[in-house]
């Protein structure tokens, strides 16, 4: 695939100049990448070529260079980095329904007409205080949030919630890596890295590649900056 970067970087070389093209990566990290924030490939090629195990090399359409090789191969797990690289998505807005009465049930109550909205929901989170009601969080495209704003006030009203608020103003950090998988701490380590700059976690969502955080959107690029040392990819890896 020719485009007009030169292959998959570690982040975004915008917010990190010491971000570094990466000679391979593979499909599910690269999956995990581009659903999270990376630009560099439409999700549904990598999808495509990953269902039917054909590697894909992305290539600068102007400059001769070898890429980055997209594939399946995991067979270099000991020398694979822990972490392969940090996505960021700034489209992001968070939704909060407060004192709803925890009944079986409330979830749906809460993100069915959302759903039915056509709104698609991102990271959730759910406290159950000692009244017995509920605070539940959410996450949504900011182009959708005045909508799912409206529809979530009205079911406010219609299941006896407290008060609906929410927040414009926060963005999502993830770090994507099939090393993950073999490695204990990777998460505490995001964490410390984070706490370290006083960078406060609003919200934490993980997978098995990955995990990622909401947190404020002015604390971003220092959130991408910290967490690329922290993980040492600015360094070269051996044999680089």
């Amino acid at each position: 695939i020719y485009t007009d970067v030169d292959g998959v970087y570690t982040t975004d070389p915008r917010v990190v100049p010491q971000a570094r093209r990466l000679e391979k990566i593979t499909f599910e990290e690269m999956l995990e990448m581009a659903s999270l924030g990376s630009k560099v490939l439409q999700i549904r090629s990598v999808e495509f070529a990953g269902k039917y195990n054909v590697p894909l090399r992305v290539l600068h359409s102007f400059k001769e260079g070898p890429g980055t090789l997209i594939t399946i191969d995991e067979e270099e797990s000991m020398e694979q980095p822990i972490i392969s690289g940090i996505a960021f998505n700034r489209d992001e807005a968070k939704l909060t329904i407060r004192g709803v009465p925890d009944t079986p049930g409330v979830a749906f109550k809460i993100l069915g007409p959302i759903s039915g909205a056509n709104i698609e929901v991102d990271m959730i989170v759910q406290n159950v205080a000692h009244d017995n009601t509920t605070d539940f969080t959410f996450t949504v495209h900011r182009n959708e949030y005045e909508q799912a704003l409206s529809v979530l006030q009205n079911t406010a009203k219609e299941i006896g919630a407290r008060e609906v608020i929410g927040d414009t103003k926060i963005a999502k950090v993830s770090i994507v890596g099939v090393g993950m998988r073999s490695h204990a701490g990777v998460a505490s380590r995001m964490f410390e890295a984070l706490a370290k700059e006083t960078i406060n976690i609003q919200m934490i969502s993980t997978s098995e590649i990955k995990v990622s955080v909401v947190i404020e959107e002015k604390y971003l690029e220092l959130a991408v900056r910290a967490l690329h040392t922290a993980f040492e990819l600015d360094a070269p890896r051996q044999g680089e």
